[in-house]
């Protein structure tokens, strides 16, 4: 490890494991987030903290709780609640991540809409961390495949979306399954009031931290994102590279392996490009750095502490090849182009459990990142042709040809060749074995994963509202299309719970978002009946995803989704939606459940633990 630590982290009191990490990870310094919540949760104290996503919270909460973490005992002691099955599986690749220094430490992320099995085996190993979905993690407690009585803390991560998707009086029944003597630290883009009871309740004289994001990125740089297999990110650079008319180029990377592996790439395919990172010597990377200056380099492919400092005016384009873990590190990447007054372009290559961070950045920046088509093999084609060319009338001298002019002419009369098949000959000769041209018939497009074509509508854009009128008749079977998306057709499908069984929208909401990997921006009209409800879904939802959904609880009950059909409504017991106001909802508010009223994961009422306190209704 070189002495280029952040002295910024190492003056926090974390261990040296860690801080190799953050330094191989180019954390130069501590966010505000990080530098307010760090210090109380390695003292042992709760935070209460309030802070937007992207502003690096997951590290503020993770490397202090790691660096108290008992690698010899194999129980859970750190349990980290998360909303959403995406979330879970982020947070828990970055505690990965951070303990990759840290010996015997294991981590397990559970959340609905995976076999049992798999949680079983990892939660059979003991491990140290233990993330999840509050549905599941209320599943494992009962069913005795985890136990809390070694929790040493808990974290509520996003707890206003928690309170959003009706999970809050799931977190209360959780905590209330902890030992006391827990440290707990509670984070929330906003502090509603049901939010400030469960602080109330469960923090002990909490250290609060409210961080005001600020963050704004250079108007001339206008910003794009493209979706991305890994295996297709070389891609994709190859086709920009080639067909974005760019000055200069920077690449970011997240580790010191890419830097080499992208730089190969690159020059093997005919660009002047060179590697950044902590290995190589500082004389060697200066040298680079010189050169992209004199325009004797066309690409620099670096990690955040190689780049630290770097400023070359020619940068035109900059390309987030790995998307940064927080919007800071984000705006500092981007910074590198537009600089001095210049127009800049700024791309990132976003894979599909990335959109959140993607969705971050632009609350944090205020900006939109437009969605960028990537150039066609044909678009590709194009441009070689026209460089190719170029090179050809560039190379046109009668004074410094007059040798080969002499070699053509006898050629062509010894051998009576055509002139066009002699230079056609010759400009072979310059490509050499390597084609030309790319297969026009292999588009990267075509290869991407279905969900991933799809842009998310904004989560904080409200769904349609539903009448609070009751109907006398039952539905119409045809679904309503998205507001503001009129691309994806929707179905409406069946469900067995209804308002007899305690359902309320958000309970449905988050059983569909966590049991079917959906996100709620695409879970569309929602009507809530007596027996059984209607629910507007993306036509063509995946067979494996509706199956795991026939077998969902909610409120007690299997949800036993269908397509909906009126026979249905005919035989359930009652066709009219109950008129009352005060438990319908707009499944966008999504408003916690009332104590009968459970999420997917759920037991029937009749074996649901009792509760102490008082428990927030949403």
């Amino acid at each position: 490890m070189t002495d280029t630590t952040p002295a910024g982290f190492a003056s926090l009191g974390l261990p040296f494991s860690i801080l190799r990490t953050l330094e191989e990870l180019g954390y130069e310094a501590p966010s505000p987030i990080q530098a307010a919540g760090i210090p109380p949760l390695l003292a042992g104290q709760d935070v209460l903290g309030m802070a937007q996503t992207g502003t690096g919270k997951t590290a503020a909460f993770a490397l202090p709780l790691l660096a108290r973490t008992q690698a010899d005992f194999k129980t859970p002691q750190v349990l980290v609640l998360a909303p959403t099955r995406e979330l879970a599986q982020q947070v828990a690749e970055a505690i990965k991540t951070y303990s990759r220094y840290m010996n015997d430490i294991n981590v397990t992320a559970i959340y609905g809409g995976t076999d049992y099995g798999t949680q079983l085996r990892e939660l059979k190993r003991g491990p140290q961390w233990v993330v999840g979905t509050p549905g599941r993690v209320m599943d494992h407690l009962r069913r005795g495949s985890l136990n809390l009585a070694d929790i040493k803390a808990v974290v509520l991560d996003e707890a206003d979306e928690m309170l959003r998707m009706g999970f809050i009086d799931d977190v209360n029944w959780i905590l209330e399954h902890t030992p006391r003597t827990r440290q707990v630290a509670l984070f929330s883009a906003t502090m509603p009031k049901e939010i400030q009871r469960v602080a109330e309740t469960h923090l002990k004289d909490p250290v609060q931290v409210k961080i005001q994001n600020k963050t704004t990125t250079n108007s001339n740089i206008s910003q794009r994102y493209w979706f991305v297999t890994s295996a297709h990110k070389n891609d994709a650079l190859l086709r920009i590279a080639e067909v974005e008319d760019f000055d200069a180029m920077m690449v970011f990377v997240r580790t010191k392996q890419a830097t080499e592996e992208v730089a190969d790439f690159m020059q093997q395919h005919g660009f002047r490009c060179a590697p950044l990172n902590g290995d190589i010597p500082q004389q060697l990377r200066e040298k680079a750095v010189e050169k992209l200056k004199a325009g004797r380099l066309d690409i620099i492919v670096a990690t955040d502490v190689a780049a630290r400092g770097l400023d070359v005016e020619r940068i035109s384009h900059v390309i987030n090849y790995d998307i940064p873990q927080d919007t800071e590190s984000y705006v500092h990447r981007i910074g590198r182009t537009g600089r001095a007054g210049r127009e800049g372009a700024a791309i990132a290559f976003v894979r599909g459990r990335e959109k959140r961070m993607l969705r971050d950045i632009e609350r944090a920046t205020r900006q939109q990142i437009e969605e960028m088509q990537l150039p066609t093999a044909k678009d590709v084609n194009a441009k070689r042709k026209s460089r190719f060319q170029q090179r050809i009338l560039e190379a046109i001298s009668p004074e410094k040809n007059s040798v080969y002019r002499e070699m053509v002419e006898s050629l062509q009369q010894e051998h009576e060749v055509d002139p066009l098949e002699l230079a056609a000959a010759l400009a072979s000769l310059i490509q050499g074995d390597k084609p030309l041209f790319l297969d026009e018939n292999e588009d990267l497009r075509a290869r991407r994963e279905p969900r991933e074509t799809r842009e998310p509508r904004d989560r904080n854009e409200r769904a349609p509202r539903q009448s609070r009128e009751p109907r006398k008749a039952a539905p119409d079977a045809r679904a309503k299309p998205l507001k503001g998306k009129p691309d994806v057709e929707m179905q409406r499908y069946w469900v067995g719970v209804g308002y007899d069984h305690g359902l309320k929208p958000g309970n449905l909401v988050g059983a569909i978002a966590n049991e079917a990997d959906l996100e709620s921006a695409f879970i569309g009209h929602i009507e809530i009946f007596e027996q059984y409800s209607v629910v507007d879904l993306p036509d063509g939802m995946p067979e494996p995803a509706m199956a795991v959904l026939r077998k969902a609880r909610v409120c007690g009950q299997a949800l036993g989704i269908r397509p909906y059909r009126s026979e249905l409504a005919l035989e359930s017991s009652s066709a009219a939606p109950r008129r009352n106001d005060n438990r319908r909802t707009d499944n966008r508010r999504g408003d916690a459940p009332r104590r009968d009223g459970r999420r997917q994961d759920g037991p029937p009422r009749s074996s649901r633990p009792p509760r102490k306190g008082n428990a927030s209704q949403g």
